[in-house]
């Protein structure tokens, strides 16, 4: 069964086609409709009272207007609430992993900064993440049904199956041998 993650402020679902290519079975929520969206459920409401109900992890892209570069020029900051600690108060009180993103001066705590060069695209675009939890708790958990084992090979094309296992499409050089993991 696929784990349900919650995307808060979700828009069009930029982050949520990287979950659910993750794994995830992705529910997204916004204020404003979203007739675009990618997910697997889309609810048109405020995020900041949107059950968090069932569902085993979060992300959260509250509006960066607050903290833009923008309003050093616009200087109508006080315009655009910052939603980013009551977001961060709901998530924390699931008990369950989540991750906030925004821009660079939001006020993350333990931030990790990502951009899109580091993905292959020609586009720099910073963004910053709040993610408390390991990363691996974030992963679909294991399913060992159907599974290649190396371990009690039947000697008869252990590569070419040791390579279809790994979903390693190209030619292997390492020899197979059992046990050798």
């Amino acid at each position: 069964m696929e784990p349900k993650l919650l995307d808060l402020y979700c828009k069009a679902g930029g982050a949520t086609k990287g979950y659910q290519r993750a794994g995830f079975y992705v529910v997204g929520v916004d204020i404003e409709p979203q007739p675009n969206y990618c997910g697997d459920e889309f609810y048109q409401a405020d995020a900041l009272t949107y059950s968090l109900e069932g569902f085993d992890a979060y992300h959260a892209s509250p509006p960066c207007q607050h903290y833009t570069m923008m309003q050093n020029i616009t200087k109508n900051k006080q315009a655009h609430p910052d939603l980013i600690a009551p977001t961060r108060d709901r998530l924390v009180a699931t008990g369950k992993p989540y991750i906030i993103e925004n821009v660079y001066k939001a006020p993350l705590q333990g931030h990790l900064r990502l951009c899109g060069t580091s993905f292959g695209l020609r586009i720099i675009r910073h963004r910053f993440f709040e993610c408390p939890w390991l990363q691996l708790e974030l992963l679909p958990p294991c399913n060992h049904s159907d599974v290649y084992d190396p371990w009690h090979k039947d000697g008869v094309g252990q590569r070419e199956k040791l390579s279809k296992a790994m979903g390693v499409d190209w030619f292997m050089t390492r020899r197979c041998v059992a046990g050798s993991g």
